[in-house]
C-alpha cells in the first residue's frame, strides 16, 4: 500500500525541490488515496531544518500524502556505514508496520541502501534516474579504481541493476552501458530526462525590467552559469571563454555565476586572464529564484569535462536554460543534451577545449542571438518542452502506478 522513497540528498537541497518532490507529486496522482508515501533525506549541516521550518515542511508534504524522515548526512567511511546500518535497521521496521509494497530509490547511490532493503524484505526495487556514479568518480579524478569506495558503489551498482525490478534512467543508452558494464538486462525499463517545471521557468520571467535596471544589465550581453566549479566541471576552460566574450562583446558584456563560490578565487580567475572582475556578478539565490535570474541572460554554459560516463545524465540545468529561451554553450556528447542543441541549434558545441574554438564559439553564440529575442526564445522554449515536459515523467509514473 506505502512507498518508501530513498535519497542521498538534503530536503533543502536544489536536487529535492526540483528532480524529487515534482515527481513525487506526480507518483501520488495515480496511488490509492490512503496510500502514504515516506521520503528519506541526508540533512547536511549547512542545510539543516529549524523546528520551525520542519514543521512548515511536514505540513506541506501532508497535503500529498507525504511523511519526511530525516537522518545528519555522514561523509564515506566509519560514520557513514554505522550510519546507514542505523538506517537500514529502521528502514526494515518501519517497512513492516507501515506495510511498505515498494522501495523507490533517486539515483545508484541511495539505490545502494535500497538493495540492501530489498532483499531483506523482498520488497520490489524501483531505481529512479539510473546513471553510473562509480566511473565518473575516477573520470573526475575523485576516486581511484583500487579505492575502497569506488570498489564498494561500483559492486551496488551491479547488484541493484540486475535486481531491480524497474529501471528508471536518464537517456535511453543507459540500457547499452548497464548491459557492458554490469551484465544488467533489465525487467522493465523507462527512460525519463530531468523534466522542468515551466509554471516556474516562465516566460513572465524573463528579463525582469526592474532586476535588470538594479543589477546595471539593461543592453547588455549577459552569460550566465547557474553551477559549481571542479569534480565533473571545467573551470579554467569556463574564465578562458569569458575572456574571449569580453574580448568580442566589450563592454557590453557581463557574466552573472549563481551559486556558493569563494570571490577571492573567482577575482584570481579573472586575473590570471586580464578579464575585469566589474563584468561578474555572483549570486547564490534559493532555487524559486533562480528562473527570474536566468530569465536576466542571453546564453549560458554547462561546462561539465566532457567524459564517457555524461553520456548517461541528465543535466536539469539544460533544461532551465532552455526553458529561459537561452542558447547553451556545452561540450560534445554530453546526456542526449549535446545532440539536441546542434539538432535544433539551441546553442554551440565545444568540439575543442582549445582558445580557437572559443572564438568561434562566441562569434556563432552572437549569430543566435542576433535572431531577434522573441523568436528566439520562442523557438527555443518549443524544444524545451518536447523534450523536458513533466509530461514525458507523467506518463512513465502512470505505467508503473496506475491502480
Amino acid at each position: 500500500m506505502n512507498l518508501l522513497v530513498i535519497t542521498y540528498w538534503s530536503y533543502k537541497d536544489a536536487l529535492i525541490q526540483t528532480y524529487t518532490l515534482p515527481y513525487l507529486k506526480i507518483i501520488q496522482k495515480y496511488r490509492p488515496k490512503n496510500a502514504y508515501l515516506y521520503l528519506l533525506t541526508l540533512e547536511q549541516p549547512h542545510l539543516l531544518m529549524t523546528s520551525e521550518e520542519r514543521e512548515e515542511i511536514e505540513e506541506y508534504l501532508s497535503e500529498f500524502r507525504i511523511k519526511l524522515i530525516s537522518f545528519v548526512y555522514k561523509p564515506f567511511g566509519l560514520s557513514a556505514i554505522l550510519l546507514w546500518i542505523k538506517i537500514i535497521f529502521k528502514m526494515i521496521f518501519l517497512i513492516f508496520r507501515n506495510r511498505v509494497e515498494k522501495i523507490h530509490c533517486f539515483c545508484t547511490d541511495a539505490a545502494a541502501a535500497g538493495y540492501i532493503l530489498s532483499k531483506l524484505t523482498a520488497k520490489p526495487l524501483i531505481v529512479d534516474s539510473y546513471e553510473p556514479h562509480a566511473e565518473p568518480m575516477l573520470e573526475s579524478g575523485t576516486w581511484e579504481r583500487s579505492s575502497i569506495a569506488f570498489r564498494i558503489l561500483f559492486a551496488f551498482e551491479k547488484w541493484q541493476s540486475r535486481h531491480a525490478e524497474i529501471v528508471i534512467a536518464c537517456v535511453d543508452k543507459m540500457k547499452e552501458y548497464a548491459l557492458e558494464k554490469y551484465n544488467a538486462k533489465f525487467k522493465r525499463f523507462y527512460s525519463k530526462p530531468a523534466c522542468v517545471d515551466f509554471t516556474l521557468f516562465s516566460e513572465e520571467k524573463i528579463k525582469d525590467e526592474s532586476l535588470l535596471r538594479a543589477l546595471n544589465l539593461t543592453d547588455k550581453k549577459v552569460l550566465i552559469y547557474a553551477g559549481k566549479f571542479g569534480g565533473s566541471y571545467m573551470r579554467e576552460e569556463v574564465f578562458d571563454i569569458i575572456k574571449v566574450a569580453q574580448d568580442y562583446f566589450g563592454e557590453a558584456f557581463r557574466v552573472l555565476l549563481l551559486g556558493k563560490h569563494l570571490d577571492d578565487d573567482l577575482k584570481r580567475d579573472c586575473a590570471k586572464r586580464g578579464i575585469d572582475y566589474k563584468i561578474i556578478l555572483h549570486k547564490f539565490v534559493p532555487h524559486s529564484e533562480v528562473a527570474i535570474y536566468m530569465g536576466l541572460a542571453d546564453f549560458a554554459i554547462t561546462p561539465f569535462i566532457p567524459v564517457p560516463s555524461k553520456r548517461y545524465g541528465s543535466p536539469i540545468k539544460n533544461g532551465e536554460y532552455w526553458a529561459m529561451g537561452l542558447p547553451v554553450i556545452i561540450p560534445p556528447n554530453i546526456s542526449d543534451d549535446s545532440d539536441i542543441i546542434k539538432k535544433y541549434n539551441l546553442g554551440v558545441i565545444l568540439e575543442k577545449l582549445e582558445k580557437a574554438c572559443y572564438k568561434e564559439t562566441i562569434n556563432k553564440i552572437d549569430l543566435i542571438l542576433k535572431e531577434g529575442s522573441d523568436a528566439r526564445r520562442q523557438r527555443i522554449r518549443k524544444v524545451a518542452k518536447k523534450y523536458r515536459s513533466f509530461k514525458i515523467a507523467d506518463e512513465v509514473y502512470k505505467d508503473i502506478y496506475a491502480v
